[in-house]
């Protein structure tokens, strides 16, 4: 749907009103992205958030990646459009119990993938991202690792690091895991036999092997625009062909069609024009969890990309 000419000029009068920016997750809903002044996966919006000379963030994606951008900049005021757009994933661990676990495994460090909270980043000793997942992993001089909360994405990191013990913990992302599937990738396949099979390391193990390549939708921009592959068959939600088309639309994009994050539907034009007359939903975080799960992921960006 395209955004109204009308529609982009009120955007464009509240956000110079406000000194404010859009910034969005390659997820969102086409008419999000493009209304978006910054675009991207979690480590880019993260890292580029910092840098942006705003007084105002409207952050257009799931909660965790709000609270990140509060914690990476907690001088700014930072929006979230709509707050029941959350993350399950995100839910499937909560500091108690990693707590917990920490108890029972004092020698080993914990790696939080930031699709967390902010609360359980305050107990986790560095974050990564799907992109330098393994380059954090290897960065460790410790052996044991509690990886949390996505064992898919555990599983994957292992791969490359069999001297390591990762304890995985048992969460994971539904759409990645219920939806994207070796039959629906095969029958895709087999109607696009030249196509190549993209996937991010979010699926399952057998997807996994499955795939020709396996990338972060950063990494999935990339090998996109430098492979002499034409046709992509993209194992991760489906918005993120419309990413694709827009920056490489010489190209041939094709989604896994029931591959839906409904959380990050949540989010919608009405819903970020009201943000921006108003300024809230705010994000608010106790000071104590600011401070504690800045650590980790300041440790993260410092990492840098992987793939």
């Amino acid at each position: 749907m395209a955004v109204d000419p009308e529609t982009i000029l009120h955007i464009q009068e509240l956000k110079e009103k406000h000194n404010a920016v859009i910034i969005a997750h390659n997820y969102q809903p086409p008419e999000i992205q493009d209304i978006a002044d910054l675009l991207g996966d979690s480590l880019a919006l993260a890292t580029e958030a910092i840098k942006l000379d705003a007084d105002v963030i409207i952050f257009c994606g799931v909660n965790f990646m709000a609270e990140t951008a509060k914690i990476l900049s907690p001088e700014k005021k930072v929006i979230h459009p709509e707050p029941k757009s959350r993350c399950p994933m995100a839910a499937m661990i909560t500091p108690d119990a990693l707590r917990q676990m920490k108890a029972r495994h004092p020698d080993a460090v914990v790696v939080s993938y930031v699709n967390t909270t902010a609360d359980v980043k305050a107990e986790t000793d560095i974050c990564c991202t799907s992109g330098n997942a393994v380059k954090v992993i290897k960065s460790i001089p410790e052996k044991k690792i509690i990886f949390t909360p996505d064992k898919n994405l555990g599983m994957y990191i292992q791969r490359f690091v069999p001297e390591k013990e990762i304890m995985c913990w048992d969460g994971f992302c539904g759409t990645h895991q219920n939806k994207i599937t070796v039959p629906r990738l095969r029958s895709l396949k087999e109607q696009h036999p030249g196509a190549e099979v993209i996937v991010h390391p979010e699926c399952t193990p057998d997807v996994i092997d499955f795939a020709d390549k396996v990338f972060s939708t950063y990494g999935m921009l990339v090998h996109a625009k430098t492979s002499e592959t034409n046709t992509f068959i993209m194992g991760t939600e489906k918005e993120m062909c419309y990413r694709l088309s827009q920056d490489v639309p010489e190209k041939t994009f094709i989604p896994v069609a029931e591959a839906v994050c409904q959380n990050m539907k949540k989010i919608t034009l009405k819903k970020v024009i009201a943000s921006l007359e108003n300024l809230e939903p705010e994000i608010n975080l106790p000071m104590d969890i600011l401070e504690k799960a800045r650590i980790p992921l300041e440790r993260m960006v410092n990492i840098g990309r992987g793939k």
